[in-house]
């Protein structure tokens, strides 16, 4: 009878290779396998059914020994019940494979660079966190919704962090194992049972919009320093062009005869190919610094915010932002995308209609448009004015 050590020595895997034990009267294939439970080697034994002759069992035993041999290196485990061998893949082994497949979808454009960093966030918060538990997950299959619970609880109360930030969590879980799912890692959503703590509640957008005197603070400053940066401003503000579309921008997708900017669907938030409206006295400003008589492959907002060949990332607006907010002592909160938040509201309130803000904007819905009405610019219903009922 061979030692244990001798079957540890031969480890493949979480496993070692499975061998013929004669006795004289029962024959065993043995090995050892990694029991996750209990996170030790066990034995596991098989008897090798009586034959007519020594060899024709031997035979029978090398058939087992191969069958058992095959299972084991796709991943199957005898102390465990599961029907899916995926199910046994180590936890930081698809971890591994998510990152990889959320790279290659930002590497393809079909994944924002955004959204990628957001995901792999949470991805290494929760793996931190796992790494702390007693009884950590170790196999996919550990991923039970006992464990999701914990995090959740773990990320609100003990941390004491927002309802925003566990239902951001909770939402970025609900992609992760409907991935692993759609993978074969788990049968199960262990998210299922769990629902958002805030709801679908319509919520007020928490903007800072700029006070009117502020900005025209704002304008008269740009005015006499930078025409360039006022017309980054201007964009923002009346276009709603957002600072990674604005960093794209080149002459060529500006159109004077029809006082438009195109948005290519490669960088815009929604995916779709977009025109927005410029006003009048924005395309007089263009002709004023003559940016239309240049090239069109340059960048509209290049070095010093006038048109290049260079691109610029979105970070440039807000560092440029950041000189003319410390000029004008302007607070902290009012930030460059303030400029697009405070040119939604604004035009709201000028009574232009919903769906022209919806459609200027690219929201998806009037819903999100509404989110920026303000209360006071919410009027009587003139139609109802003077309407009296029997009551």
């Amino acid at each position: 009878m061979h030692s244990k050590n001798h079957y540890e020595s031969r480890l493949v895997n979480g496993y070692t290779l499975p061998r013929l034990v004669e006795g004289e009267d029962r024959w065993r294939i043995v090995f050892y396998a990694h029991d996750p439970e209990s996170n030790t080697m066990k034995r596991k034994r098989y008897s090798v059914p009586p034959a007519r002759t020594k060899a024709e069992r031997r035979r029978y035993a090398d058939e087992m020994i191969y069958n058992l041999s095959v299972q084991l290196k796709a991943g199957w485990n005898p102390f465990l019940k599961l029907s899916n061998p995926r199910e046994y893949a180590l936890f930081e082994d698809v971890c591994s494979q998510y990152y990889k497949y959320q790279y290659q979808l930002a590497k393809d454009n079909l994944r924002r660079a955004k959204t990628y960093n957001g995901y792999t966030s949470f991805l290494h918060g929760f793996k931190k966190w796992n790494d702390t538990l007693e009884k950590p997950v170790v196999y996919m299959f550990q991923l039970k919704d006992r464990v999701i619970d914990a995090f959740l609880d773990h990320i609100w109360i003990e941390e004491g962090r927002s309802a925003r930030t566990r239902d951001n969590y909770l939402g970025w879980l609900k992609t992760f194992c409907s991935w692993a799912r759609e993978k074969g890692f788990i049968s199960d959503d262990p998210t299922a049972k769990f629902t958002m703590l805030q709801g679908k509640r319509k919520r007020e957008k928490n903007r800072t919009v700029i006070p009117r005197e502020e900005m025209l603070r704002l304008r008269e400053h740009l005015e006499r320093t930078d025409k360039h940066f006022l017309l980054a401003s201007y964009i923002l503000y009346y276009c709603f062009i957002r600072p990674k579309e604005m960093s794209y921008i080149k002459i060529s997708d500006i159109s004077v005869a029809k006082s438009t900017i195109q948005i290519h669907k490669e960088v815009a938030k929604n995916w779709k190919d977009a025109v927005v409206t410029v006003p009048d006295h924005v395309i007089k400003l263009m002709l004023d610094l003559e940016v239309l008589t240049l090239p069109g492959d340059y960048f509209l907002f290049s070095y010093d915010f006038r048109p290049g060949k260079e691109y610029r990332l979105p970070k440039y607006f807000c560092d440029g932002w950041k000189k003319v907010a410390k000029a004008l002592k302007f607070p902290s909160e009012y930030k460059f995308y303030s400029l697009k938040d405070t040119g939604i509201t604004e035009m709201i309130k000028s009574g232009k209609d919903l769906i022209t803000v919806r459609d200027q904007a690219r929201h998806h819905s009037l819903q999100m448009t509404d989110l920026y009405t303000p209360l006071a610019a919410v009027g009587a219903n003139k139609d109802l004015k003077d309407y009296e009922s029997y009551f």
